[in-house]
């Protein structure tokens, strides 16, 4: 065993110098001073006091600079998993009860424990089910729910929370009116000076800027905007460690919002992770070993009181661009959520709410992804409509639910896909050995006596009716002058006993109308199941060819010197696979 593959930090930490230092150093600070503020606002987004989304910055992160593949990506509390706890725990405790938190860091346990699982056993590739159309539609849907629920706290109105766009919408049309005015105009301002310093420098620290003049101001002019929600105390101090407490009800009932995170954790961190690492060639991301490190992230987290955690678009991109090269820059960033924790959390007493709510808002409105959507489109309808479908769905019926419809969509679409795969005659290029697609080159040669089809896919159980059907109206549009099929199976890499049995059933059905029926550029693995078949049986091995104009030329000539000299390599290959 590689214990480097297994513990990615022995792959940098051995050879790590000043040089790396300085840039990790650099984007340590930066992402330190932008996770502070977000922390404490997606805590409140999970329905959570302050302090836990700090305490998701602290051993989430250093576990995954220990274990992770990518030496870029930032863990901690981020906004869609947040609203995601907060859509499954709201439902058995009161939000910022002693009971919420409980489940709440139960639920970490559990995430991390299933996605440990799934990377120790090499199960990432179930994640691989969810299309990008499905993820972008459900992303983007995800993020209009956050910053849609963040406009209580924006505009200072008692609006409620749900993950049900259409509660949200007409609740916010109902109260609209009595929105308070100092908060929403220290929110909007915050909005505006976010959004300046992100089009001017996105490694400006924006979020830090607005907390600051928030503190200041509700310090300096507080007696004046009594009517400003703010903060608070937020309790200094690191983290004990503690098991969670397990109840088996409670497990049961949070175990499909807990499959939710799994999936919508991992397909972040793998998507982020590509993307940075296709930026660089230093370190190549493995899906399994960052299912491993986020499960270990998710359980040691849980025991010094974080709620579940996955990577942050926004600072893995920010982590990136300031110069981080490795892990160190996450335990820099560490460091300086322990310094807050036990110096600085007094002075975020007078932040406002407004202000973390604008943090949020813009950055999860960031997510909406209108070019993909706008792109597919053009390039692929259905993709288009699979997108629309789970955007929908997530919005109207919620995130548990539209990760459902998401998941069940893309299932369908793959059967349809698999089960009607493209079909098609071939024809003779003029002057040349090459058969191409009639629909596609007007000028190839098509002959009556001579059928000649292509056939896109795996042939099993799913599509071999699919297969004969469109076989049997090729056959039936030649009519009585033919005389010869030929398969080119250079499309097909696999074949089951269905597959193999239809072939078996309609060879002999034209054999009888005296129909000869040809295989040209058949694939090892699938000529074997073939023969392993009985195929053999029904014709012999003068019947397979390397190209289709070689099986056209038999029929026409005769001529057997070249085709007894192939069968019999086919032959002696089939004698070493099958001994």
């Amino acid at each position: 065993m590689n214990i480097k593959k297994v513990i990615p930090i022995l792959e940098w930490l051995p050879n790590y110098n000043k040089s790396l230092f300085k840039g990790d150093l650099v984007a340590g600070i930066t992402v330190g001073i932008i996770l502070i503020p977000q922390g404490i606002a997606y805590a409140l987004i999970a329905g959570l006091p302050p302090i836990y989304g700090l305490y998701c910055a602290l051993m989430p992160q250093v576990m995954y600079a220990i274990f992770g593949s990518s030496r870029q990506v930032a863990i901690g509390p981020v906004a869609m998993d947040s609203l995601i706890v907060a859509t499954g725990v709201s439902t058995l405790a009161l939000a910022g009860s002693e009971s919420y938190i409980a489940i709440a860091i139960l639920l970490a346990l559990m995430v991390g424990v299933i996605q440990f699982i799934l990377g120790i056993f090499s199960l990432g590739f179930i994640v691989n089910f969810l299309s990008k159309p499905v993820i972008t539609g459900f992303t983007s849907a995800v993020a209009l729910i956050i910053g849609v629920n963040q406009f209580r706290n924006l505009l200072g109105v008692d609006f409620i929370q749900s993950d049900q766009i259409q509660y949200l919408l007409m609740d916010i049309w109902l109260q609209i009116s009595t929105f308070n005015f100092h908060t929403t105009a220290i929110g909007l301002v915050s909005v505006f000076i976010i959004i300046f310093f992100r089009k001017i420098n996105k490694k400006i620290p924006n979020a830090l800027i607005v907390v600051v003049l928030g503190i200041l101001i509700m310090k300096y002019f507080g007696k004046n905007l009594s009517d400003v929600a703010v903060v608070k105390d937020i309790p200094s101090g690191l983290p004990s460690f503690s098991f969670p407490v397990f109840d088996l009800d409670q497990i049961r009932e949070l175990l499909p919002i807990a499959l939710t995170l799994v999936m919508v954790g991992y397909l972040e961190t793998i998507s982020i992770g590509k993307s940075l690492e296709a930026k660089q060639d230093e370190y190549r991301v493995r899906p399994n070993q960052e299912l491993i490190a986020l499960g270990l992230s998710n359980i040691f987290g849980s025991f010094f009181k974080a709620y579940p955690s996955t990577s942050s678009f926004s600072r893995s991109a920010i982590n990136a661009e300031s110069g981080g090269k490795t892990g160190m820059s996450a335990l820099i960033s560490v460091a300086m959520v322990i310094f807050t924790l036990l110096f600085l959390t007094p002075l975020f007493y007078h932040l406002p709410k407004t202000v973390l709510a604008a943090i949020i808002i813009v950055a999860v409105f960031g997510l909406i992804n209108f070019k993909e959507a706008t792109f597919l489109w053009k390039a692929n309808n259905l993709d288009f409509w699979l997108l629309i479908a789970t955007f929908v769905s997530t919005l109207i019926f919620g995130i548990e639910y539209g990760i459902i419809v998401g998941v069940g969509l893309s299932l369908i679409i793959l059967i349809f896909r698999t089960s009607r795969p493209y079909v098609t005659e071939l024809g003779k290029v003029p002057n040349s050995n090459f058969y191409r697609n009639k629909n596609r080159f007007e000028e190839v040669i098509l002959e009556d006596d001579i059928l000649v089809l292509r056939f896109d896919a795996q042939l099993f159980y799913a599509n071999a009716s699919y297969f004969r059907d469109n076989l049997d109206e090729m056959a039936a549009k030649k009519g009585k002058a033919l005389k010869l099929i030929v398969l080119d199976a250079e499309s097909i890499n696999r074949i089951d006993s269905t597959g193999v049995e239809m072939l078996k059933e309609r060879i002999k059905f034209y054999q009888k109308k005296d129909v000869k029926f040809y295989f040209a550029g058949v694939k090892g693995p699938v000529r074997d199941s073939l023969f392993r078949g009985g195929l053999l049986k029904v014709i012999d091995l003068n019947h397979f060819f390397m190209r289709a104009n070689q099986a056209v030329r038999f029929y026409k000539t005769g001529d057997r010197k070249h085709q007894e000299k192939y069968a019999k390599y086919i032959h002696q290959a089939y004698y070493d696979e099958v001994n």
